[in-house]
C-alpha cells in the first residue's frame, strides 16, 4: 500500500480548498441523492446514505444541503432521477491504473471529456474491466501523528481488537485499514477512545503500485489525477501510482 498516503495526502489538502469553493459539495451532494433514490431516505437503514451523510459532515457541507439532497434522492423535490453511476478506467503515464466512479446526467457528454482529460494528460481510457481487478475496496482512516499524536502501541491494539485488518505507519500518518462492514463501527469505536481522524473514508485501494522516478512522467500523472478530481461528474479518483519523496520535493520547488 506504500504510496497511496502521498496521493491522499495531497487529495484530502485539496478536498479542502473544493470545500471552501463549494464544488466538493455539488459531488457529495450528488453522493446523497443516488443514495437516497437507490435506498430510501432513512439513513438508519440505507448505510451508503449514511456514509454520504458522515462524508457531508466531515466537510461541514450545511445541513439544509443535506436534507435538500436526501429530498430530492426520495422524490419529495426534482431533480433525483437524471443522474446515472458509471465506472471508467484507463491508465496514466508510466502505466498506472486509474479507476473513476463518476454520477453523471449525460454518459456521452461525461465519456467524451474525460478521454480528453486522459489524452490531454499522457493517459488513455480503457475498456470496462482493464484495470479494476487491480483495486481492493477497504475502509480507510488516517491520523495525522503531528497534528494528533497518540500512542502507537496503543492505537495498534485498539484497531485490532476492533477488527481492523492492518495499520501502517508512514512518517508522521498512521493509516487503518479495515473491511468496508465494519468500517463504521471501527471508525465509530476509535473516536470513542477519543482518536480523531484526518480522513475516513470507503476507498479502492491498489493491491500494487508503480514507482514514478521520471520528474515528467510524475509531474504529468499529478496534472491527470488534478484534471480528473476538477471534472464535476467525477465523484471519486482511484489511482496505483507511487512518488519517492525526492521527486515530490522536486517537484514542490
Amino acid at each position: 500500500m506504500a504510496g497511496h498516503s502521498k496521493w491522499a495526502n495531497i487529495k484530502h489538502k485539496k478536498s479542502k480548498a473544493d470545500a471552501q469553493k463549494g464544488k466538493i459539495f455539488t459531488k457529495i451532494s450528488k453522493e446523497i441523492i443516488v443514495a437516497a433514490r437507490d435506498g430510501g431516505g432513512d439513513p438508519s437503514a440505507n448505510f451508503r446514505l449514511k456514509m454520504a451523510i458522515q462524508k457531508a459532515k466531515d466537510v461541514n457541507m450545511p445541513n439544509e444541503n443535506i436534507e435538500r439532497a436526501i429530498k430530492r434522492g426520495t422524490g419529495e423535490l426534482g431533480g433525483g432521477n437524471s443522474f446515472e453511476e458509471v465506472v471508467y478506467e484507463g491508465y496514466g503515464p508510466g502505466g498506472v491504473a486509474i479507476l473513476l466512479e463518476i454520477t453523471t446526467d449525460n454518459r456521452n457528454r461525461t465519456a467524451s471529456e474525460i478521454r480528453y482529460i486522459f489524452s490531454r494528460n499522457g493517459g488513455s481510457l480503457g475498456e470496462t474491466g482493464c484495470v479494476a481487478w487491480m483495486f481492493d475496496k477497504k475502509g480507510y482512516l488516517v491520523i495525522d501523528n503531528e497534528e494528533n499524536p497518540v500512542d502507537e502501541d496503543e492505537l495498534m491494539m485498539a484497531a485490532l481488537d476492533l477488527g481492523a485488518d492492518d495499520i501502517k505507519i508512514e512518517d508522521d500518518t498512521i493509516e487503518i485499514f479495515t473491511e468496508p462492514s465494519l468500517f463504521n463501527e471501527i471508525r465509530q469505536g476509535l473516536e470513542e477512545k477519543g482518536y480523531k481522524f484526518s480522513e475516513a473514508e470507503i476507498t479502492m485501494i491498489p493491491q500494487n503500485t508503480i514507482e514514478l522516478l521520471d520528474l515528467d512522467q510524475a509531474q504529468q500523472m499529478l496534472k491527470l489525477m488534478d484534471a480528473l478530481e476538477d471534472h464535476d461528474d467525477v465523484q471519486n479518483v482511484y489511482a496505483n501510482f507511487e512518488i519517492p519523496e525526492e521527486v515530490m520535493k522536486s517537484i514542490q520547488e
